[in-house]
């Protein structure tokens, strides 16, 4: 058999001038074709080895740095270039904030060929570590072992870990010592139960073969101190099961809610698995300007608090209700910005697809005590049409808060024939919002942009728009 051909080269001297989509680093060959570089800094000068050859650019990794870019910062994580996360942590968190704002601008001027006004700085995250309220990590009795492991003559017996998938390797899990995304005591409870999961000898998981028992741990943390944690097993062991809470209610009596679900299933989405509560509630709080939003195991809620708050304000304040409104909440998950604009609407209608969303979002405003608020379910493309506005009215102001891939272009459409005075345009992905705003531009007039940071030491960015009728 004769060798593959490989498209692989190196190419020297590049120097990086940008931070692009999915916060890779640019630069360019002599010839003028573009590089996209995992693990560069704008600024620095770089040898690369390619990975992926394309007609208009290549992707690859720099393998050595002969200028170091002045935006550089000493990494705080021992895991970064590993672990998949916070894959800006090499940059100063000013220039994170600058290259996000930027891609927002671009994507709406280059992609939606959009007539902007000033676009808003952009509103950095007080914390630029430890702020993630959510974090879930995965269970393996065959880690991932990194280069220096590797290299090194020691054999290595205990192959269990509990961590985070290595990116592109779904059965390929990195044992994690410190993560800097979620308060304490998340570090010492993640390390606890590894440690306690091997002295009573419980199975890590073995993703392959479909075996073993400890699969996943979930921590979710509130800003008014309250603490949820679930622990996946893989099959049911009574005694080594009820061992393993004991022990870890023992070390932290702070546990608000102690779960655990028995999923034999080949995925590990705990979304159609029953959750049992083990010890104090099934669900923690989380409070926003006097609001109470109650979280369990499935909810779905912004994973930055304090963000969060920031993130609604913006939108509350681009709303700029007077009281007299009837608002549409478009994709409103489980009711947050609906409940939160509430008190300065006529009414709020919050529309979403998630059955368990809707639940949820009606048991919070009727612990908030608002009676101003409709929550339904339904598939946005299919429920929002004229029959909709027909029951509940026409909405003077459209709140819409979409997944990744934007709005469908059936809810724009309708959006276009119900004519709101203002739209409200919340977004976690700026080029799929350009491309929704560049349908809505025959009608209306973008006015008002906001980005927020909600994910510092990556380059997510959420962005806010208001929409006003030309």
């Amino acid at each position: 058999m004769g060798r593959r051909k490989t498209n692989r080269v190196i190419l020297e001297n590049l120097e990086v001038f940008d931070a692009g989509a999915k916060g890779k680093a640019v630069a360019k060959t002599e010839d003028g074709r573009v590089v996209f570089i995992n693990n560069a800094v704008p600024g620095d000068v770089v040898t690369v080895q390619t990975t992926k050859k394309r007609k208009a650019f290549y992707e690859g990794t720099a393998i050595s740095v002969s200028k170091f870019s002045d935006k550089r910062v000493a990494p705080v994580c021992q895991h970064f270039g590993t672990c998949g996360g916070c894959k800006w942590q090499h940059m100063g968190y000013e220039h994170q904030l600058f290259y996000k704002e930027k891609e927002v601008t671009n994507n709406l001027t280059r992609l939606g060929h959009l007539e902007l006004p000033e676009v808003s700085p952009i509103i950095g995250s007080a914390e630029e570590y430890f702020y993630r309220n959510k974090m879930e990590f995965s269970f393996s009795n065959n880690k991932w072992l990194t280069l220096d492991q590797i290299k090194s003559d020691v054999q290595i017996e205990n192959k269990n870990a509990l961590g985070f998938h290595i990116p592109g390797m779904w059965d390929k899990i990195l044992d994690i010592e410190k993560c800097h995304l979620q308060r304490d005591p998340s570090n010492a409870i993640r390390n606890f139960v590894k440690i306690e999961g091997q002295r009573l000898e419980i199975p890590f998981f073995d993703t392959r073969k479909q075996e073993g028992m400890l699969r996943t741990l979930m921590l979710r943390t509130t800003s008014i101190g309250e603490l949820m944690v679930v622990v996946q097993f893989f099959e049911e062991n009574k005694k080594k099961r009820e061992t393993l809470l004991d022990s870890l209610l023992e070390k932290f009596p702070e546990i608000t809610s102690l779960q655990y679900v028995i999923n034999t299933k080949g995925n590990d989405t705990i979304y159609d698995q029953d959750v049992i509560c083990y010890k104090g509630r099934d669900h923690i709080f989380e409070e926003m300007e006097g609001l109470k939003f109650k979280i369990n195991a499935k909810s779905f809620y912004q994973t930055n608090s304090e963000q969060a708050y920031e993130l609604y304000k913006v939108t509350r304040d681009f709303a700029g209700l007077t009281g007299n409104e009837l608002v549409y909440d478009l994709y409103t998950g489980t009711g947050t910005i609906a409940q939160f604009v509430a008190r300065n609407a006529k009414k709020v209608i919050g529309v979403e697809s998630v059955p368990d969303a809707i639940t949820a979002a009606k048991a919070n405003a009727q612990l908030n005590g608002i009676d101003n608020v409709e929550f339904l379910v339904g598939d946005m493309k299919n429920v929002f049409n004229q029959n909709f506005v027909a029951t509940y009215g026409k909405a003077d102001v459209v709140i819409t808060d979409p997944p990744r891939d934007g709005m469908h272009k059936d809810v724009v459409a309708q959006l276009l024939a119900l004519a709101p005075e203002k739209i409200v345009y919340v977004s976690c992905n700026s080029a799929t919002q350009a491309r929704d705003l560049s349908i809505l531009d025959e009608i209306y007039k973008v006015t008002k942009v906001q980005p927020v940071d909600m994910f510092p030491q990556t380059h997510h960015v959420e962005n806010v728009v208001l929409l006003e009728k030309r």
